[in-house]
């Protein structure tokens, strides 16, 4: 039986290896019909093994640029982006500010741009909404991040949220176009 061709995707023996301890246990031994690869990708997904190689694979990253694999500072923005016509209303609103129908994206990173926390809605959330659901989110996986940057169109309520959850917060404002909390 001849080798089968590699795709693009393939990983290198490096990778498996830092990979293939979390996954031993639940990869099939080669690609079998759709239902069967969904419900790996389905139980995956559901015991947290994505989330742990993310923050595994975070904190590798940040080792190799000579930071502490937990982040102490993050950056946080929205971008609103316009949906196409046959998306459904219930999932799209309006950004006013922006004048865009679609919906809103936000992240938070840690200060060297690896993505901590993801959230999208419709556009029609305000940002300091979704810089409180990323500000949650990051503070359950990340505890460490201690301070964090936005751009002024967050207002106050987000950076009064940033502390709310456990220690008491400082606001200033750094330049026009950025204010900045400590938690």
């Amino acid at each position: 039986m001849s080798q089968r061709k590699p795709y693009p995707s393939d990983l290198s023996d490096a990778r498996w290896a830092l990979i293939e301890p979390t996954l031993r246990k639940y990869l099939p031994h080669d690609f079998p019909g759709h239902g069967t690869v969904y419900f790996y990708y389905a139980a995956w997904r559901d015991e947290g093994i994505f989330a742990q190689l993310n923050y595994d694979l975070t904190g590798l990253a940040r080792a190799k640029e000579g930071r502490k694999p937990e982040p102490t500072g993050s950056v946080i923005d929205t971008q609103s982006v316009k949906t196409s016509s046959n998306v459904p209303v219930t999932s799209q609103g309006t950004d006013a500010a922006k004048k865009i129908v679609g919906r809103k994206r936000g992240i938070l990173t840690d200060t060297i741009g690896l993505i901590l926390a993801v959230t999208v809605t419709a556009a029609g959330l305000s940002e300091n909404t979704l810089g409180m659901r990323l500000l949650d989110q990051a503070k359950k996986t990340y505890p460490t991040i201690a301070k964090s940057w936005v751009d002024t169109g967050f207002k106050n309520a987000v950076v009064e949220h940033g502390p709310s959850s456990e220690s008491t917060s400082k606001s200033s404002t750094e330049t026009p176009e950025f204010a900045d909390f400590t938690w």
